[in-house]
């Protein structure tokens, strides 16, 4: 079996690097992409693989649809790079709403439960931050992931009305830094492990704050020292590799 590529090595495009459609994409190579909102991570692949011709394309942690920002993916033989970038610290912009909360834990589902916001304030809220979602947490994944059981992905049985257990797992939340706060709207910078759900950050800071919550918005912003601002859009690599309109008609899943 042939050895991974060096990261160091490994081609990486980008918005300050852009792609040449001459390349030898085979070899290998690495896209930062801003993912869309309302993309499967899957979709950027798909995309991808229309632009380079290659098959053999992987992503470096998955984005929920409604997510956007930093995908890292890697093609050819640099697809046995893509450990090095999934291993790296993540940053996220979250939005964060009190008051209800959904069965997804995001804007996906339509919120079921309510709860007064009321007695909420920045400084309670900064505090229950530093106090409890510091360091090294646990968290339990959310049904609507895709983790898998007995073959299943876990959303798939959530959208069948069942739940399973769960195995808690740690993370670590390195950094957090309230953005905004404009009750019931919560703007919230992190940093933080591999594996962490946002999502479930979200409903637990609500909890924790006795109230309920949802996540209604994110972007990943970095990965490791690959950062968001510096990553390719859609419309920028459909220009490149002489695309026409397959964004606006590509099919939403």
């Amino acid at each position: 079996m042939a050895k991974a590529i060096p990261l160091k090595e490994l081609p990486i495009f980008s918005s300050q690097n852009l792609p040449d459609p001459d390349f030898d994409y085979k070899q290998g190579a690495a896209f930062l992409i801003n993912k869309p909102k309302r993309w499967s991570s899957f979709q950027v692949v798909k995309f991808l693989r229309k632009c380079t011709d290659i098959r053999k394309i992987g992503h470096a942690g998955t984005l929920d649809p409604m997510a956007t920002g930093l995908l890292i993916l890697c093609c050819g033989d640099g697809t046995r790079t893509v450990s090095a970038f999934q291993e790296a610290d993540k940053e996220y912009i979250a939005e964060i709403s009190f008051g209800s909360s959904t069965p997804s834990l995001d804007a996906e589902t339509t919120p079921e439960k309510r709860a007064s916001f009321n007695h909420l304030s920045k400084n309670s809220i900064q505090k229950t931050l530093d106090k409890e979602f510091s360091g090294l947490i646990v968290q339990i994944p959310p049904m609507y992931s895709a983790l898998k059981h007995e073959g299943d992905p876990l959303y798939k049985l959530a959208r069948k009305g069942k739940e399973v257990k769960r195995k808690p797992r740690q993370v670590i939340i390195e950094e957090t830094k309230i953005l905004e706060c404009n009750l019931p709207r919560l703007e919230l910078y992190i940093k933080c492990s591999k594996g962490t759900y946002i999502r479930t950050l979200a409903d637990d800071l609500a909890n924790s704050l006795a109230t309920v919550g949802h996540l209604t918005g994110l972007q990943r912003t970095a990965i490791g020292k690959y950062k968001n601002e510096d990553a390719l859009t859609v419309g920028k690599m459909e220009q490149i590799f002489s695309i026409n309109d397959y964004a606006s008609n590509i099919e939403l899943l």
